[in-house]
């Protein structure tokens, strides 16, 4: 072990365990340390990045021995791209880590009160299992050690991409993605090289200029595409060239739309997003329901496991074919229409007015006569007076975003006294603080997690809750 007043450095380190958050943990002298990119198993020298009282974090400076169970990353951006952090873990170690997530979260630090955690759901599929990405324009790529910046021609400083971990202004320029099956990376690579042909400006996150934004790539399991490309200002001849160009060379892409965005930020959830040629949606299918999916639309990225994360939700609620259901968070009503004919009628509740008004559009094409839709912010909508006057519900099943729910959504949930409680969630964290609120009047009877998302520390966890 070498150590210098600003260079620490941590010689032949076992690593052995997974973390979360993507790390891996050793120990030095009893002092726990987070280790990016390592696989239990490995021995390592460590260059120590952060050293506080009771924690180092560092990264991996030399591979001593590597672990047997350590694979080759399968992706030529591994390391510098912020996703797909576990391509070096075998798959079930992948599981087994994040089977140990939902019970830390819930048992270990949430001290609930649980029975015994189902197995985790695996994904069928472990790459190209995205249905939706985003990519930055940027004037300014993010450039590797091993490049010299003098040597580097404006145009090849051009990156379309990912944003680097930490970076809010770096974009790496990627050549291809292993999260999204074709075309994705041809759409993304033609679109890159014809910018640059024609002399389009990529932004520059920095300065706020340029013209060529950022972009979402949807896909169904069908085939189709649906392509929407932002733009910082409006060209109109510049724009149509493009987008003629990109149609006539895809003609996957059923869906295409452009995004006039001059605002500070990259959400289109407040712009207007204008159909330039095809349909207005693409769809998905689950159990021959039909899910319309427009350019705001939220639906689960994993389409084939969002199947068995619905699946399990529908279980974990136990329905007769009697029961008002509340679906809040409903998105564009999946999990609602999905549970529609074993329920008396369902309310689904959202934020997104473009969502419910896919919602709507679903349940009339899917010929559902019994599910109502609402939008607006969640805490606003559902009120003791909403469910005074639309009917207390027997079963409430929700799918909040991150950050959990609000207390005020809390509070009416507990306040309703639903018979049963369906909490899916994508962050066990959140989920565990939310759950020890309700659990003063309920008991959880399940926990089962489901994995959405393979080679990533992510995972979705379904708990069902019946009252005291």
């Amino acid at each position: 072990m070498s150590r210098k007043k600003k260079d620490i450095v941590l010689e032949n380190i076992r690593i052995e365990s997974v973390a979360a958050e993507g790390k891996a943990i050793a120990r030095v002298d009893g002092t726990v340390l987070f280790v990016q990119f390592a696989v239990p198993g490995d021995i390592v020298d460590v260059k120590v990045t952060r050293k506080k009282k009771n924690y180092m974090e560092g990264f991996i400076l030399r591979m001593v021995s590597p672990s047997p169970d350590r694979l080759e990353p399968f992706c030529c951006h591994f390391g510098t791209c912020g996703g797909c952090k576990w391509q070096p873990l075998p798959y079930p170690m992948q599981l087994a880590a994040k089977q140990q997530q939902v019970y830390d979260q819930l048992v270990r630090i949430g001290h609930l009160d649980v029975p015994e955690i189902q197995p985790i759901i695996p994904s069928a599929e472990t790459i190209y299992y995205r249905n939706k990405l985003e990519f930055t324009f940027s004037k300014r790529r993010w450039i590797d050690a091993s490049e010299d910046p003098e040597s580097i021609s404006p145009e090849d400083r051009c990156g379309l991409g990912f944003h680097v971990g930490r970076f809010f202004d770096k974009v790496l320029d990627i050549k291809h993605c292993w999260l999204q099956k074709d075309p994705s990376n041809a759409i993304r690579l033609f679109i890159r090289e014809y910018a640059l042909r024609h002399g389009l400006e990529f932004f520059d996150i920095r300065e706020h200029t340029g013209f060529l934004r950022n972009m979402f790539i949807r896909t169904a399991e069908s085939g189709d595409v649906m392509l929407i490309i932002c733009f910082y200002h409006e060209d109109a001849d510049a724009r149509k060239a493009l987008l003629d160009a990109v149609s006539a060379r895809f003609p996957e892409i059923v869906s295409l739309y452009y995004v006039i965005n001059g605002k500070p930020n990259d959400s289109i959830a407040d712009q207007e997003c204008i159909l330039y040629k095809g349909q207005e949606a693409i769809y998905e299918e689950m159990e021959g329901l039909r899910f319309k999916i427009g350019p705001k639309s939220f639906y689960q990225t994993n389409a084939p496991q969002a199947y068995r994360l619905y699946s399990t939700a529908r279980e974990f609620a136990g329905l007769t074919g009697k029961e008002l259901v509340y679906d809040l968070y409903t998105g564009t009503g999946t999990i609602a229409q999905f549970v529609a004919g074993q329920a008396a009628r369902v309310i689904g509740i959202e934020y997104v007015p473009e969502a419910i008004e896919d919602a709507k559009a679903n349940a009339l094409a899917n010929g559902i006569d019994n599910c109502s839709f609402f939008a607006g912010d969640m805490k606003d909508i559902l009120t003791p007076d909403f469910i005074a006057e639309n009917g207390r519900p027997d079963v409430i099943i929700l799918d909040p975003p991150r950050a959990g729910i609000h207390p005020d959504v809390a509070d009416v949930i507990l306040g309703a006294e639903p018979s049963r409680i369906v909490y899916v969630s994508c962050n066990p964290a959140s989920q565990a603080r939310d759950l020890a609120v309700l659990c003063t009047k309920y008991r959880i009877t399940a926990v089962r997690p489901v994995d959405m998302f393979p080679h990533t520390h992510h995972v979705e966890n379904v708990v069902a809750l019946e009252h005291l």
